[in-house]
């Protein structure tokens, strides 16, 4: 289509260029020929028989001379003035004719020209009006809006995927199916008609589906679940059946619907709410297309969601989306080979260890590490380096999670010392309880928007599950800063906030999700909203309801192992006050501290044991 295209403007080209030479060369020629003299020379040759013959039009009067002029040429042009000049003509004897000038292309010109002036701007603003509403024109708009990608175009395959392995041996059916269907099919076996992408954003699930197609060298039909909405009844699904039918068409081929949630929401989830018919109906006639086409023709149908709990059951049920593909966060290995994957294009320095990165991005998707190593790449072009080094990831890192360092917000010395102090609480709890990630980085260098210093940890490996000792240390740590800060000071601050915040959290977990409070039983308290009727993405129904007692015993339980460790890690900043001064005391001469400038200042810490922050 795109080469059609350019070969009709190379025409349009063609064909204004030849008529701009024409029109050069019928004015050169015309000037090469005629010359142009005034009326009154005319006279005067005129009147000394010059002029042999003459041929008078409406507004001009051209002729030849007997002989050539001083100017070499034998015809002239001049301008018709005088009314009585046929009768001078006929004293001198000279033969003359009169011209029927026909000017009906004039006219007409003059009619059409600013009609197809007006015609063409009008339809010029049209047309980008509609390209900005994403609308096309008026007879494409039931045609379907999927950016199709023939087998030559689609070069991801594979080996461009990584940390996402069972996701990929899962989608290595497909592409067997789709390189040798009879082979595949030997024994009975057909291939699933759907398959559902199912996992967090930014962790490939749009990257799998353009792999398999790589793979399998097939045309791929990608389009958003967001583009079969229209403001016009009916387009939606008028673009599900082009889409299809082009598919079919072209099979054996992909088609893949990104973010599925946003034409697949569950039917009749908000009864009396408003009405939903464009956005059913186009729902409707995917469910259609799903059940009329044969997988064995080699059309498979490809979606994407990190939404699957709103989706309409008719959706996922046999026969339709077959399989489910879970694409989680990957794990610290799977972190490690996508790194590897995206330092290729970079220039990397020798004691760049991935494993170290890999450690501090905990819970990072595919896209947050992309993101991460070219963000590490700019941290190094920002310093003019030679390399991208340890030290890039690690401000990099810092810069995504804690946010652009503030060197502009001042603090007074006093506010500095108390958020020394409180960094380095966290810290020292964090580094004499078992159980938790180990302390990477203190700074008290302002960050984002209300940082006014941070503590990084790294975790030795990934985690799965956690028993109730662990959770309190994870508390304690969160405490850390304020016990300091009651310790020194002998006072509370805000900075604290967020730390209460999450410490809460985890203490309500633990007594109403988790069953770890002895007094109130191994049962779950956990107010989860319940769907109407069961249905995913229906309005919420009434909460759980909780006794007041039951409610105020949650309270009550949530509240004593907060305090419990707090006072723990209390005791552990008393035990271990000169420590904590003399770290607060090098974080506030160096702003930031390393992991082996903790070591260092903390060889006589005092660890807690196995029991936590005691």
């Amino acid at each position: 289509m795109a080469i059609e295209k350019k070969a009709q403007l190379n025409f349009w080209y063609f064909a204004a260029a030849l008529m701009l030479i024409l029109l050069f060369q019928g004015y050169w020629t015309q000037s090469r020929q005629f010359e142009s003299i005034p009326y009154s020379q005319f006279e005067r040759d005129l009147e000394q028989g010059l002029i042999e013959s003459v041929v008078i039009r409406e507004q001009y009067i051209s002729g030849s001379y007997k002989s050539p002029g001083e100017s070499g040429k034998t015809q002239f042009i001049t301008p018709r003035v005088s009314p009585d000049l046929v009768a001078r003509l006929n004293r001198a004897n000279v033969e003359y004719t009169a011209a029927v000038e026909s000017t009906w292309l004039k006219d007409i010109l003059s009619w059409v020209l600013p009609v197809l002036l007006f015609l063409g701007v009008w339809l010029f603003v049209f047309r980008k009006i509609a390209e900005k509403q994403g609308m096309g024109g008026f007879m494409s708009v039931g045609k379907s809006k999927a950016k199709v990608y023939m087998e030559r175009d689609t070069q991801t395959t594979f080996a461009d995927v990584a940390g996402v392995d069972e996701a990929k041996a899962e989608l290595v059916e497909i592409v067997e199916f789709l390189k040798n269907p009879a082979e595949s099919g030997k024994l009975g076996a057909r291939v699933p008609k759907g398959v559902l992408l199912v996992g967090p954003p930014g962790t490939g699930k749009t990257l799998l589906a353009r792999a398999v197609a790589g793979e399998a060298g097939v045309p791929f039909y990608s389009i958003s679940g967001s583009e079969f909405v229209e403001m016009f009844v009916g387009v939606g699904a008028a673009r599900v059946r082009d889409l299809f039918e082009q598919a079919r068409s072209h099979a054996p081929a992909i088609v893949f619907i990104d973010e599925l949630d946003a034409l697949g929401r569950a039917r009749g989830a908000f009864p009396g709410v408003g009405g939903h018919d464009e956005r059913e109906q186009t729902l409707n006639q995917l469910l259609s297309e799903m059940d009329g086409f044969d997988s064995s023709q080699g059309l498979i149908l490809l979606s994407a969601t990190n939404r699957p709990e709103i989706l309409d059951p008719a959706l996922l049920r046999a026969g339709r989306f077959d399989r489910q593909v879970l694409v989680d966060r990957p794990d610290k290995l799977g972190r490690v080979q996508i790194l590897e994957v995206h330092i290729k294009s970079k220039t990397m320095a020798e004691d760049v260890d991935l494993e170290k990165v890999a450690a501090l991005t905990t819970g990072f998707s595919g896209a947050d590490l992309a993101n991460l190593v070219n963000e590490a790449a700019l941290v190094a072009t920002r310093r003019k380096g030679e390399a991208v080094t340890l030290d890039d990831f690690t401000v990099a890192i810092e810069r995504i999670v804690a946010g652009l360092e503030k060197k502009n917000r001042l603090l007074n010395p006093y506010e500095r010392e108390i958020v020394a102090y409180h960094e380095m609480g966290h810290a020292l709890v964090g580094m004499a309880a078992p159980g938790v990630d180990e302390v990477h980085k203190v700074s008290i260098i302002p960050r984002g928007i209300g940082a006014l210093g941070y503590t990084i940890q790294r975790p030795t490996e990934d985690r799965y599950l956690m028993t109730r000792t662990e959770l309190e240390n994870k508390i304690a740590v969160l405490l850390g800063g304020r016990a300091a800060e009651k310790l020194v000071f002998d006072h509370l601050s805000t900075g604290a906030a967020d730390d209460l915040a999450k410490a809460t959290d985890i203490a309500r977990s633990m007594v109403t999700r988790y069953g770890m409070d002895e007094g109130l039983g191994y049962v779950t308290y956990d107010q989860t909203k319940e769907n109407f009727l069961g249905i995913p993405g229906a309005p919420v129904g009434r909460e759980r309801e909780l006794s007041e007692q039951t409610l105020r015993a949650i309270d009550e339980a949530v509240r004593n192992i907060v305090g419990r460790v707090f006072e723990r890690a209390y005791g552990l900043l008393t035990k271990n006050r000169a420590v904590l001064d003399r770290c607060a005391k090098a974080l506030l001469e160096k702003e930031t501290l390393e992991e082996q400038d903790l070591r260092a200042l903390t060889q006589d810490l005092h660890s807690s044991g196995s029991d936590p922050v005691a």
